[in-house]
């Protein structure tokens, strides 16, 4: 017989970030507490079967093959939403990902509170990649500067409660606060971009803070779809991926990839690769 339960919805502190707190998932009603929310990707994979699955072992060996073989459409059928607390820059690289819903709290209606992230030590500018960041700059002359950036956080917010009470519009006052500044919004996503979004979120080359949320998102849906998450970190988030140019190199037909941060991340997987290999 068939028992209808409802799971519990957990919440993640990101400490020193912000929060995420899962407040929907849908379905809701499962019908094995062993599988959890994956009964639904199996279900509509075996769109003929009006009762989904009948053993958890054939459920998980077909989860593994739809992933392995990248067929996707099963994994959108389960959906979540979430409520998440993040400093505006890493929600302006979330929002990013465009298969999904946002709702975020309105600057134009409502006051901003007198929130601000800053980070405990300073990273260094990292000479091969660009856009990201590497070690750490001088300890004494990061505590220095970060003091400087609470007097400025602290001034621009007095300043920004101060052109409020003068009469100027929620609208135009809220430009003068930093991108680290904490917002608020409401996120509704399918597991299937959700997985997405951590394989990109939760790698060496996303950004530090973004990373730890992306870590907790794959923590909290591993409680309710563990099997496909399993599979995801089995077909995508461990595997490594080789590129025509990187087989080249291996075959010995090429000597080195054209880019210093292709040549750098092409070193980081064979060193992977013989990790693995030697255990």
């Amino acid at each position: 017989m068939n028992k209808n339960i409802i799971l519990p919805l957990v919440s993640k502190i990101i400490k020193p970030l912000g929060f995420i707190k899962l407040v929907d998932i849908s379905p809701r009603i499962i019908y094995d507490g062993n599988l959890n929310c994956d009964y639904a990707v199996a279900e509509a994979a075996r769109v003929s079967y009006s009762s989904g699955t009948k053993k958890v072992n054939n459920d998980e060996s077909l989860i593994n093959y739809l992933y392995s073989n990248e067929h996707t459409t099963p994994f959108e059928m389960i959906t979540f939403k979430f409520h998440i607390k993040a400093p505006i820059f890493v929600v302006r690289q979330w929002q990013r990902h465009r298969m999904s819903t946002y709702n975020e709290i309105s600057g134009r209606y409502s006051i901003i509170e007198e929130t601000f992230w800053y980070p405990e030590q300073l990273r260094k500018q990292s000479i091969i990649n660009n856009q990201g960041s590497c070690g750490f700059i001088d300890k004494q002359k990061s505590d220095q500067l970060i003091n400087h950036w609470k007097k400025h956080l602290q001034n621009s917010y007095k300043l920004y409660n101060h052109s409020i009470n003068s009469g100027v519009s929620r609208e135009l006052a809220r430009t003068i606060l930093p991108l680290n500044t904490y917002t608020e919004f409401y996120w509704k996503i399918d597991l299937h971009n959700l997985l997405r979004f951590i394989k990109l979120r939760n790698d060496n080359h996303a950004q530090e803070e973004i990373r730890a949320y992306a870590s907790a998102l794959n923590e909290i849906i591993k409680i309710y779809c563990p099997i496909s998450v399993k599979a995801f970190e089995n077909y995508s988030k461990n595997s490594i991926k080789l590129s025509a140019e990187e087989i080249e190199i291996i075959r010995g037909s090429k000597k080195e990839i054209s880019s210093k941060s292709g040549n750098a991340d092409f070193k980081k997987k064979l060193e992977l690769l013989l990790i693995n290999l030697k255990k």
